[in-house]
């Protein structure tokens, strides 16, 4: 895990925005956590200035992470993970 940056602020109840660290830029899909490793959401959208850069997140539900606090993000391993989520078997 690395880590994405600190929350900035809450737009409606499931959106997020953090501003990230330049030189570790998150991919896009990427879950994040909180501190103790719970999760938040996944990024959706990555904008603003290069040297500055700000991540949308899409919680998974009400957002509970206070601004300021530090966030981590884990790349999802393939590109059909990151769109359906991590692979079941249906065997037992």
């Amino acid at each position: 895990m690395k880590v994405v940056g600190r929350a900035m602020s809450t737009y409606g109840s499931r959106m997020l925005i953090i501003q990230c660290d330049a030189a570790q830029l998150p991919g896009l899909y990427s879950e994040v956590t909180d501190r103790r490793t719970q999760p938040v959401g996944k990024i959706m959208d990555l904008f603003g200035n290069v040297k500055s850069p700000y991540a949308l997140v899409l919680c998974h539900g009400p957002c509970s992470v206070t601004p300021g606090e530090k966030l981590f993000a884990r790349e999802p391993r393939t590109q059909a993970e990151a769109r359906r989520g991590p692979f079941r078997s249906k065997a037992r």
